[in-house]
């Protein structure tokens, strides 16, 4: 009779204490853990009401389950360990992907593609990998082109879709249904549908098209041209090609502000960044970077906004600008071509893909400093961080 009045009491009171503390109580009553006056009380318990067996804090929580299912939820995700997050880096020259833990910085796998890897990207709930796969045999279409999808979990390629010709670099929209690929060698951009893995349009863009980036809210798709210098932009929502816009010369990379309203695509033998208003999609602006000499490739844009990272190729070096005035705050010399850049979600780090020196160099964006070099394959391409 006493344990079961005890119960009763517990229930009573389950609804209003906290987690660790109901659990506590439902513990003391059934299984005999240590007593304690917080439990009654209300008050945070003491880190010793914690530290009992895991066994019995299962058992616990499976006879809490009983009468509360949604508390036991909870609970066994607050026992689970924060997923780390892993950056994926496309080897383009020994063929592979090279997945690093952004925890220790050290590579923890090496996954075989079998041809050239080269665009990466993340999908938005961070459990897929998606690698831009082509083969040595331009202007021809063959089952070495393709997307390759790799499951974050188990590290393994589980499927390969059709992206078209030659896919280099490609973006996934932001409800993850779709992925928009730059048909080099066709002077073409498919549209995939990710669900399905089948090609739902293909656009005509510029010459030697390349980078592909996505606005935030999914609406418009920008595709750079390295030979026609342009900007193709499309309508995903109509899923048509609403504007070309002239670049400065071979422009290759695009990325967007948090907030969509501009876009910063890096022009490479020109040596600049140029500035367009996503709103009426017509540059604002240029600079020039490194004097003109850094042939800029790679570009991402600060989770806050307020800073732009572009990594130039010839000058082995990062420059950090300041968003708001395009300034320069910062120079980072880093290893050799860097070209493919990512930043983490939480903007405390950058990693690039440094392709001639065969590494991806760290870099904390707190001090603007190189904190790690990571040996990875030959000629590494891009870098995505599936968080």
């Amino acid at each position: 009779m006493a344990t079961h009045g005890c119960r009763a009491h517990s229930l009573a009171r389950f609804a209003r204490l906290p987690v660790v503390v109901a659990v506590a109580s439902a513990a003391r009553c059934n299984f005999g853990i240590d007593r304690n006056p917080a439990v009654h009380t209300g008050i945070e318990p003491s880190p010793d009401l914690i530290h009992y067996d895991p066994m019995r804090l299962r058992s616990t929580i499976l006879a809490a389950s009983l009468l509360f299912p949604a508390l036991a939820t909870t609970l066994f995700a607050q026992q689970q360990p924060a997923r780390v997050p892993l950056a994926f880096v496309s080897n383009e020259g020994s063929r592979d992907i090279s997945v690093i833990n952004t925890a220790t910085n050290r590579v923890i796998a090496r996954i075989p593609v079998g041809v050239r890897p080269r665009g990466i990207q993340a999908s938005p709930d961070g459990r897929r990998v998606y690698v831009a796969l082509s083969d040595e045999h331009p202007n021809a279409t063959s089952r070495g082109d393709a997307i390759a999808v790799i499951d974050v979990a188990t590290r393994r390629v589980i499927a390969r879709y059709d992206a078209g010709s030659d896919p280099e670099q490609f973006a996934v929209t932001p409800d993850g249904t779709r992925l928009f690929a730059s048909n080099e060698d066709a002077g073409t951009a498919s549209a995939t549908d990710l669900r399905t893995g089948r090609v739902l349009a293909t656009h005509v863009v510029g010459i030697e098209p390349e980078g592909v980036a996505i606005s935030p809210d999914g609406r418009w798709v920008y595709v750079t041209a390295e030979t026609s210098n342009t900007v193709s932009v499309i309508d995903a929502r109509a899923n048509r090609v609403v504007i070309n816009i002239l670049a400065d010369l071979r422009p290759r990379a695009t990325a967007f502000s948090p907030d969509g309203t501009r876009a910063y695509v890096t022009n490479e033998v020109s040596g600049s960044l140029m500035v367009i208003d996503t709103r009426t999609h017509q540059p604002l602006r240029s600079i020039t970077i490194e004097r003109g000499e850094g042939k800029p490739v790679g570009v991402v844009v600060s989770p806050d906004g307020r800073r732009i990272y572009v990594a130039n190729g010839a000058a082995s070096a990062v420059t950090v600008l300041d968003a708001r005035t395009l300034r320069q705050v910062a120079r980072i010399p880093v290893g050799r071509r860097p070209w493919g850049i990512a930043i983490t979600r939480d903007g405390r780090f950058l990693y690039t893909a440094c392709g001639l020196s065969n590494e991806v160099d760290v870099i904390n964006t707190g001090t603007n400093a190189v904190v790690a070099r990571i040996p990875v394959g030959t000629r590494p391409w891009g870098v995505a961080i599936a968080r």
